[in-house]
Formats: structure tokens, sequence, C-alpha cells
């Protein structure tokens, strides 16, 4: 019983709640008073330049909030509404014009308002706490570090610390801030339609409610590209794998010669800019171009193959082009397992009898799936965001009259239209956030029932 208190007791000293709520409780009036100021306490306790540090982000932050902030926060539920204005000035003798409200502008800065607030909240927190362990450690006659040590500690305990900054700051105001702003988009009216390109409002989830109704134009042609989009992705990612796999068992046999050779013809393709490959292929595969050509020479066909002017010709058509785009990925990917497979197995099912079927199905092919599942998982949900194949083959080519959307594109495709070419930018937004939704709950289903995920040590 002594051995166990003097453990909780040890756990409870490594486990001291600096925490604000304790803070809040517990403080001193030092303390509390850093709730409001921002470093007071870290300063009372001889801790001056980490005091100073959390007081001049707390200025910063007001002032930044005093001089736009609260006005971008004031603004951002109306989005504004004041129009541009062509007033005439009687002393220049000229129309001048009022500059009126900037939707997209508003929109912008009240988002990245609130998540300057949530740092700030974040660097607050981090203060009181501060002041609240400055206060504790005092109280209990132990060291505290001056803003020399801890200035040095980045470079030793706390160089996570240092390390992690930069990218984290990079991770949200280049991917979590856009990213938020444009999902904020899916719910307002910010298109060309009826001239809301300036001044746009909040309409809730009536995108939604188009995007998702199957009697609506655009309904139709989402549920349209979504199933293709997912017949697409199954065979782009399985044909590849199969026919790669194949592919890598030959290359890679013992009576295989020159096996440099080929993988080197074969990973040839991948040395090629990708752009360069398909806008060649798209020339030849047209009416006049060089496979129908060369066809309706020597008296094979007598009209023009639709290799890219009728839908399922086209649909067809792109798949087998991705093989021969990555095919070759995936020969280097099975390359590097198949050699690593045990050769033992195969000896031992050799002597139980078993032939070279048997042992591909009972060695090789459990083998592979379980270790390239994870990669599988990723080229699917890769294919479904696989916009150079077919933006640059087809360009979602053919598009039926009065679509948006052409038989070959896929959602990521369809997403670029709607927003670069026909200015849809809440519907594009919406079309973003279903693909996301659709690749988590593939991906999160398909993993998680997986041996990789269920058994991850379990195979031998």
């Amino acid at each position: 019983m002594k051995k166990a208190d003097t453990k909780k007791k040890k756990v409870k000293e490594f486990q001291t709640p600096y925490t604000v709520m304790n803070a809040v409780k517990k403080g001193n009036t030092i303390t509390k008073f850093s709730i409001l100021i921002m470093g007071f306490g870290n300063i009372a306790h001889k801790q001056i330049g980490k005091g100073l540090m959390f007081l001049a982000l707390e200025i910063g932050y007001l002032w930044y909030m005093i001089s736009s902030g609260f006005h971008s926060l004031a603004m951002f539920p109306s989005l504004g509404w004041r129009e541009q204005e062509k007033v005439w000035n009687e002393k220049k003798m000229i129309y001048e014009y009022t500059a009126g409200d900037q939707s997209q502008l508003l929109l912008l800065y009240g988002v990245a308002t609130l998540f300057i607030t949530c740092l700030f909240i974040v660097v607050w927190r981090e203060a009181v706490r501060s002041a609240y362990k400055s206060e504790v450690l005092a109280k209990e006659g132990k060291h505290l570090n001056t803003f020399i040590e801890d200035y040095k500690s980045l470079f030793n305990q706390n160089l996570y610390k240092l390390l992690l900054a930069a990218p984290l700051m990079g991770v949200l105001g280049f991917t979590i801030l856009p990213l938020v702003y444009n999902i904020s988009m899916a719910f307002t009216n910010y298109s060309k339609l009826n001239d809301h390109m300036v001044l746009f409002d909040w309409v809730g989830l009536d995108n939604f409610k188009k995007i998702l109704n199957f009697a609506d134009s655009i309904g139709k042609q989402f549920y349209s590209v979504l199933g293709w989009t997912l017949v697409w992705a199954f065979f782009a990612t399985f044909l590849n794998y199969i026919f790669g796999m194949i592919l890598a068992i030959v290359v890679n046999r013992k009576d295989t010669k020159a096996k440099g050779f080929w993988r080197f013809c074969f990973v040839l393709s991948i040395a090629v800019p990708q752009f360069v490959s398909l806008l060649i292929m798209r020339t030849m595969l047209q009416p006049t171009g060089v496979i129908n050509t060369m066809l309706m020479k020597y008296g094979l066909i007598e009209t023009a193959l639709p290799f890219l002017s009728k839908a399922m010709w086209a649909r067809v058509t792109v798949i087998v082009i991705n093989l021969w785009v990555g095919i070759p990925y995936t020969l280097l990917q099975v390359t590097g397992i198949l050699q690593n497979i045990p050769a033992e197995l195969y000896e031992a099912a050799k002597i139980d009898g078993a032939n070279a079927v048997q042992a591909f199905f009972k060695i090789t092919l459990p083998y592979m799936l379980f270790v390239m599942t994870p990669y599988l998982i990723t080229q699917f949900t890769g294919n479904i965001n696989n916009f150079n194949i077919i933006f640059l083959l087809t360009g979602g080519a053919p598009i039926p009259v009065e679509s948006t959307a052409g038989k070959t594109d896929l959602l990521v495709t369809w997403l670029y239209k709607l927003t670069v070419e026909k200015n849809y930018y809440n519907l594009g937004a919406v079309i973003g956030i279903m693909t996301f939704i659709t690749l988590a709950i593939v991906a999160l289903l398909t993993y998680r029932n997986t041996a990789s995920y269920k058994d991850e040590e379990g195979f031998m």
C-alpha cells in the first residue's frame, strides 16, 4: 500500500495542473490580474522578457481589433450591402465612384479575424497558465527560468516547439484558413447568377439542397458525375494494380533475362512529363489523328473511331490510357514487395505440392494486399481527384447541350469548370465539400475493414 501511495504522489506531482481554471480558483491577485493584462504575473515574478512578450501580443491584438477587427466581425453576418455609386463632382466636373462593399473581402476578413481571435485565445491561455505556474514555483521556492534560459531550452528539451512553430503557422495560414474560407462560400450565393459577384448574402443550406435535389438540373449532373467518378476511380485503381502486379511478377521471374532492361522500358514513360504525353495522345486519338489514319489506311475501319466524341468510347479510352500512365508506378511498388517475400514460403509450398497458381493466391497475393492496402486506398482517392488525365485528354467531353458537366468529367474537373469558367463559386464550394465527404467515407470504411488495420502486426 505504501508503494502505491508513493506512486500516486509522484504522479500528482508530475501532473501539476497549471490550468486556467486553477489559476482563476487558486491563483493570487497578481495571477488573476494576468487574465486581463497578459504577462503581468510573469513580470511580477521577474520573468521580464516572457511577460513583455505576452503583453506585446495582447497590445498587438487589441490594436488590430480596434483598427479593423471589430469592423470585420460586425460586417461578417451581412457581408455588406452598400453598392458602388456614381456621383457628379461639381468642382472637378467629373463623375466619381464611391467605394461600395466587397462581400468577398468582407468574408475573407471576417474568417481571418476569427482565426486571429482563436490564436489569441490560445496565447492568452498559455499566458494565464504561465503566470499561475510562476506563482506556484515561487511559493515552493523553486527556480524560475529567465528569458535567456527559456530561449536556450528551445534548442534542447523544447526543440520540438521551435521546429514545429513555422510548419504549424504555415498549415494554419495556407491550408486551414483558405479551406475554411472556401467552405464558407458554400453557404452564400456567390456566383454570376443574378449578378451576385460583388455583393452576395448568406443562404444557409440552399446550395446543398440544390446539388442534392435530383429534380434540379444541377442535381442530375451531380449524381451523374459522382457515379462516373466512382466507376472511374475503381477501374483506374484496380486495373492498374492487377496489370502492374502481373507485369512485375513476369519481369521478376528467375527465368526472365535482362530484368533491368524491361523495367527501364516500362518505367521510361514516368520520365516524360505527363501533360506532354497526354496532349500527344489526345492528338493521336482525333478523327484525323495517327491512330484513325493508320487503321483506315490498312482497311481495318471505314470511318474514324469516336475515341473522344462519344461518351462510352471516351470513358473506356481514358481508363485504358490511364493504365499506360499508371502501371509503371505499380510495377515499381510491387517489385519492391516481391523482393521482400521470404523465399522459404515458396519452397515450403512447393514441397507441399502447390503449383504456381496456388502459390500466387496463397502467398503472393495475400502478402501484397496486406502491405499495399493503404497504397491502394491512397491511389483510389488520388484517382477521384485525378485532374490531369481527364482535363488534358478529353476536357470532360463529350458535353451535352445546356449542361456544365461533360460525360467524362470527374467531380474535380467539374468543380474547376463551375468556378474558373462559369464563376459559380458557391456551387463549386459545395462540390468540393461533397468530394471530401465521399473520399473520407470511402477511405475510412475501407481501411478500417482491412487486415492492415485490424491485424497490423499479425501477418508474418
